[in-house]
């Protein structure tokens, strides 16, 4: 691969940005929204990040992919769980529908990172 460290990936750096922001987010919440659905949104955003980097410390291309799928469906449960944010606490909308922007960036850069991948498991 073309990097030498995760953090030079830019998918793992936007996913821990996302992340970092999340967390900032949730934080402010009261107990009960935190206890009921924010800890869960805590848990699947920062899944995004890290298998990125599980899948970026693996020897085979097929095993890199696989955790990317497994980031994938952690973004797609994060949206989940920001939609639900937006109708349950308002007043956060502006910063959840920032939060949501970056997501979708991030998606179609990981779209892209995934055909990266299979183009090495085919040569």
């Amino acid at each position: 691969m073309a990097w030498k460290d995760i953090e030079d990936l830019e998918i793992y750096q936007l996913g821990m940005q996302i992340g970092d922001a999340t967390y900032q987010l949730v934080s402010n919440w009261d107990k009960f929204d935190k206890n009921t659905f924010g800890y869960q949104l805590i848990r699947s955003v920062d899944s995004i990040s890290a298998n990125i980097s599980e899948g970026y410390g693996r020897f085979h291309y097929k095993e890199q992919r696989q955790f990317c799928y497994i980031s994938r469906g952690s973004l797609y449960e994060t949206k989940t769980w920001l939609t639900k944010a937006l109708e349950r606490i308002p007043d956060d909308s502006e910063y959840i529908q920032e939060i949501l922007g970056l997501l979708d960036t991030l998606h179609k850069k990981l779209n892209a990172y995934i055909k990266y991948i299979e183009k090495n498991i085919q040569a």
